[in-house]
């Protein structure tokens, strides 16, 4: 997301910050530069008009020609004015109210609003201790109540038990009553979609408002349908006091402008994105952190919390002692390998890293990288438990095996082995470091 206003926007500002000054001549070739990346970004007009003209205003500023880096400068200016733009006071899901906390999710069929549901569900009992409660509205899309179902399942949430032929009304009685009964902390109401934004579906969802009296109505919308999207989400925003909105498939949107035009033209915050296919990726939407990405800073706060969230720490324990001692052997490397994967990749990480976003662009097509992994994951599978506690005893005749084994050449082999000798030399040399060192930077990590 935002990736390819990323890179546009990164040209410009190289030209900037190469300059020792600006004359208000080069801010009005900028603030042109500036409009037409976001143009291709897919932002919407009014939403560029109104970014150019705040930029612009302080842009010409005398604390910009006088600066000395004015470069600098206006990319700071751009980065406070995109933080502005997607911030909004009631930016965090609302919870403190007496439970059940009823929250209505809304949106058109198909934008993912049934796995939005489930990936809260599971935020919310990671992240907040919340016992929650699921309960599917859909009684038009075939199989849409088993699918809620289905997911609810696999995340281990409770949902409310199907019952055929009833209204959404009287399911959401049925829901509101179950929630109260069952001391759940918070009711996730999935109601039901549409092709387009139709009066009969309106009236159904003011009607399941009326009853549950939602705290938090969020619309979920496909960033993938851009200017759309935004079209969407005003004509939502018109029928109903929406409190936020769920962005899916942000990882599929290199563009990202929908993003920005929405929170500028419906006023509604932002409050979570789905970046990819799996329950546990799902994320609480941070503009500052939004707008540092945007801008090539990265996002450590981010990487750090999602490796809090996926590196097991009891391994990780484990790591640190055999660190200590100097030993490192397959069963290791393939640890390794999962947790980069279980992290988003190795493309989600480095658009986390600042200023490297002009290295991914660079490399190019990432995919590779991420193919490599699970071919060095397969040779490593195709090993005895013996060669990987000491792959020292993989001769020639074990490497043509392990090789035909994972479907790789005996090249591939001999590469994940070079890679493994490198690392455990590394590690020989932090064994021999001060334990209270490394005791130090492990303290660092947590």
């Amino acid at each position: 997301m935002f990736s390819s206003l990323g890179q546009n926007l990164g040209k410009i500002f190289d030209k900037l910050r190469g300059r020792g000054f600006l004359s208000e001549a080069d801010i009005d070739v900028s603030m042109r530069e500036i409009r037409m990346a976001l143009l291709e970004a897919d932002v919407a007009v009014p939403t560029i008009r109104y970014l150019i003209e705040r930029i612009k205003e302080k842009a010409i500023g005398a604390e910009v020609i006088k600066s000395i880096s004015p470069g600098q400068m206006v990319v700071k200016i751009v980065q406070d004015e995109l933080e502005l733009l997607l911030s909004a006071d009631n930016q965090e899901l609302s919870l403190s109210h007496t439970p059940p906390v009823v929250l209505m999710m809304v949106g058109l069929q198909g934008s993912g609003k049934t796995t939005s549901s489930a990936k809260l569900a599971m935020h919310l009992r990671k992240k907040h201790k919340k016992k929650v409660l699921l309960a599917s509205l859909d009684i038009y899309r075939p199989a849409a109540q088993l699918q809620l179902e289905n997911l609810a399942k696999q995340i281990n949430e409770a949902s409310l038990e199907i019952i055929p032929g009833q209204s959404a009304k009287e399911i959401t009685k049925r829901a509101m009553k179950e929630a109260t009964l069952g001391g759940y902390d918070v009711l996730i109401l999935d109601t039901a979609g549409r092709l387009h934004t139709d009066e009969k579906m309106m009236e159904e969802l003011q009607e399941v408002k009326k009853l549950s009296n939602p705290l938090e109505i969020l619309l979920v919308l496909d960033s993938l349908t851009g200017q759309d999207a935004v079209n969407i989400g005003r004509e939502f925003s018109q029928q109903l006091p929406l409190t936020g909105m769920i962005l899916t498939r942000v990882d599929g949107d290199a563009r990202g402008g929908a993003a920005l035009s929405m929170r500028h033209i419906t006023g509604v915050p932002i409050k979570f994105i789905g970046v990819g296919e799996r329950v546990n990726e799902f994320e609480e939407f941070h503009p500052q952190r939004a707008a540092s990405r945007i801008l090539d800073m990265g996002d450590i706060v981010s990487l750090v919390e999602r490796a809090a969230e996926e590196i097991d720490h009891a391994e990780a324990e484990k790591m640190a002692k055999k660190m200590q001692k100097g030993v490192f052997d397959m069963n290791d490397l393939l640890n390794q390998l999962k947790s980069v994967q279980k992290m988003g990749g190795i493309g989600s990480m480095m658009g986390m890293i600042p200023g490297m976003g002009k290295m991914k662009q660079m490399m190019g097509d990432l995919s590779q990288g991420e193919s490599i992994l699970k071919k060095q994951e397969a040779i490593i599978y195709s090993m005895t438990k013996a060669e990987r506690r000491d792959p020292k005893i993989i001769n020639a005749s074990r490497k043509i095996r392990i090789a035909n084994g994972s479907g790789r050449k005996v090249q591939d082999v001999n590469r994940l082995l070079k890679q493994w000798l490198e690392m455990q030399n590394m590690m020989k040399k932090m064994g021999k470091m001060d334990p209270r060192k490394i005791g130090g930077m492990l303290s660092a990590i947590k």
